[in-house]
């Protein structure tokens, strides 16, 4: 399924900025950047279980936030680009 992930980290607060850090690169490994703190990911159930838990250890629940917004199998559907589309599109082929 394909989910929009967005995450505000409070850079502010001690150790804020390695918080965001580790986030992002929690989120790249699972897909892609399409704005700043917002990446489109595709990934089944157990994935998303696994990707909830790493992103839980690293935030601090009491001055960051994550939402996972579920865009399900039709999500082509839904989504409307203005402007700069990035080089790789999320669910395309790959062809190296």
């Amino acid at each position: 399924m394909m989910m929009v992930v967005t995450y505000d980290v409070n850079t502010a607060s001690a150790g804020g900025e390695k918080r965001l850090r580790k986030v992002a690169r929690i989120c790249e490994k699972y897909g892609i950047r399409v704005q700043n703190s917002v990446f489109e990911i595709m990934l089944d159930a157990s994935q998303l279980v696994v990707l909830k838990d790493s992103l839980e250890k690293v935030i601090d629940l009491e001055n960051d936030s994550v939402r996972f917004y579920r865009m399900g199998n039709t999500w082509e559907q839904k989504v409307e680009t203005m402007g700069k589309i990035p080089l790789i599109q999320t669910g395309k082929a790959l062809i190296l």
